[in-house]
């Protein structure tokens, strides 16, 4: 059973930095999508970035909006994410969420239970 746990958000002002973490377990993560995604108050979730797998290797997307501020990365012997968030905005405000996409005859999403990132101009 895949669980997700996320850790490190909190209150910062705005231009300041923080470092989220995705924990996880219940199957190998080498070979996934490991990203992160976020719901603002009375917004929909929305896209942040995501570290793909392909037999290439990794590659990483991010958001337009977090283009430039934010940085994704994978530690697999550690089965883990984090983002990098820097020069944060209040529009930044939301909760977190780590995802994971496994590829298959199904897809399969999991959710981790969400982080709070609060930003005080």
């Amino acid at each position: 059973q895949v669980q997700l746990v996320e850790s490190g958000g909190g209150l910062v002002q705005a231009g300041g930095s923080l470092r989220l973490s995705c924990a996880a377990s219940g199957r190998t993560f080498t070979n996934v999508d490991m990203g992160w995604y976020r719901q603002a108050p009375g917004k929909e979730r929305e896209f942040v970035a995501m570290t793909r797998w392909s037999w290439r290797g990794y590659n990483s997307d991010y958001a337009d909006s977090v283009k430039d501020r934010f940085t994704i990365s994978r530690d697999n012997a550690r089965n883990a994410v984090y983002l990098e968030m820097n020069r944060l905005q209040p529009e930044d405000t939301a909760i977190y969420y780590c995802n994971v996409q496994v590829a298959g005859t199904v897809a399969v999403d999991y959710w981790g239970q969400g982080t709070q990132v609060t930003v005080s101009s």
